[in-house]
């Protein structure tokens, strides 16, 4: 049945307005820091309390505005993991593994949990130490295994990877997305990094101003975020004001560039938004009479370990507007810059005024 989330809550300098149904076992929250991200797993979890709305969970309601129902943190079968692992620091990792356990009244059943949760995430040989002995990844794991130790119906993760190294992050990521799998119940992932919430989630909420302003699958959100707050969230990095010029027809101004597209364009067109990797050097050969030519001049370069960002402006763009972005692997440097860069129109993102959902 999954979470049902439709609450409200007002802060001094800050509105949360949240409404989510989750449909799939791992669920994204996606956005900048201070937008109401972590707020909401507080308000889930039962450490803080909206000021109106629902929280039902597998059909158990756990908070009620209107029915005055707001059941405490511990009756609602919710797991917790805090950015910093919140790790008793004066306990070994068995003692704080057998402190998510202290609902279980049997002492052979704790000892049965405790072995399970040390030898799934490797922590039989450190079951001895404190959490000032272990390195981050150690001491995520420790967590977690604390918290599925309780054996909760719902996991909250609040940015868990967030301090760690790049290596051990991904490395954790494939450990953490194995775990789950044998979890099976819902999870829900904050995080700010794009790369984490598609690598992990199957469906993603993008979260701006404590509001949810786009929810689906996550593929679906990534190719048509709909929004300039979206396509900035997911890594659009060539974004610009555009404007309906017919029932198909755009105007970028600052590019100095029209488009015609197979799809009609709606009256609420703010922007389009075109992701670096779209461009080409030559007509798409499959697509040959989608691809459109534009001529460019390049204005600079940016070289990353196993890319390059090659930065041009179009012949017609504005002075005061910045050069657009055109990101290859090394291995297709072109050896001669060309005068014309291509675009697949299915590759225009349209993004629209906003609307938030709540």
């Amino acid at each position: 049945m999954g979470l049902f989330l439709d609450i409200k809550k007002k802060f001094e300098t800050f509105s949360l307005s949240v409404h989510l149904q989750t449909e799939v076992p791992i669920t994204g929250l996606l956005g900048a820091s201070g937008c109401g991200k972590s707020m909401t797993l507080r308000c889930i979890a039962g450490i803080e309390r909206p000021d109106e709305g629902k929280i039902i969970l597998n059909g158990q309601t756990l908070f009620d505005s209107e029915k005055h129902i707001n059941l405490p943190p511990q009756k609602r079968g919710v797991g917790y993991l805090f950015q910093n692992y919140a790790l008793f620091p004066n306990m070994t990792v068995e003692q704080n593994i057998l402190a998510g356990l202290s609902k279980e009244k049997s002492k052979i059943r704790k000892r049965e949990v405790l072995s399970e949760m040390l030898e799934l995430f490797s922590l039989t040989e450190l079951r001895r130490r404190r959490p000032h002995e272990l390195s981050g990844g150690q001491a995520q794991r420790a967590a977690l295994a604390r918290i599925l130790a309780s054996d909760p119906q719902l996991l909250l993760l609040d940015e868990p990877f967030s301090a760690l190294d790049t290596y051990l992050r991904e490395q954790l990521q494939v450990q953490m997305l194995e775990t789950l799998k044998e979890f099976g119940k819902d999870t829900i992932l904050v995080t700010h990094s794009r790369d984490e919430a598609y690598h992990m989630c199957e469906q993603v909420a993008l979260m701006e101003k404590g509001h949810i302003f786009s929810f689906g699958a996550m593929k679906s959100v990534f190719a048509n975020p709909r929004t300039i707050a979206g396509a900035r969230i997911t890594g659009c990095k060539n974004i610009a004001k555009a404007q309906k010029t017919g029932e198909r027809e755009i105007f970028v101004p600052k590019w100095g560039i029209s488009l015609s597209l197979e799809k009609p364009v709606d009256d609420s067109l703010e922007a389009i938004g075109i992701r670096a990797h779209a461009f080409l050097p030559a007509p798409a050969k499959n697509n040959a009479h989608m691809t459109i030519p534009f001529p460019v001049v390049f204005s600079g370069e940016l070289e990353e370990p196993f890319e390059w960002i090659l930065q041009f402006r179009f012949q017609n763009q504005t002075p005061d507007s910045i050069s657009l972005w055109w990101r290859i692997p090394k291995e297709q440097y072109p050896k001669t810059l060309p005068k014309y860069l291509y675009l697949s129109l299915d590759d225009v993102l349209l993004l629209y005024r906003q609307k938030m959902d709540n």
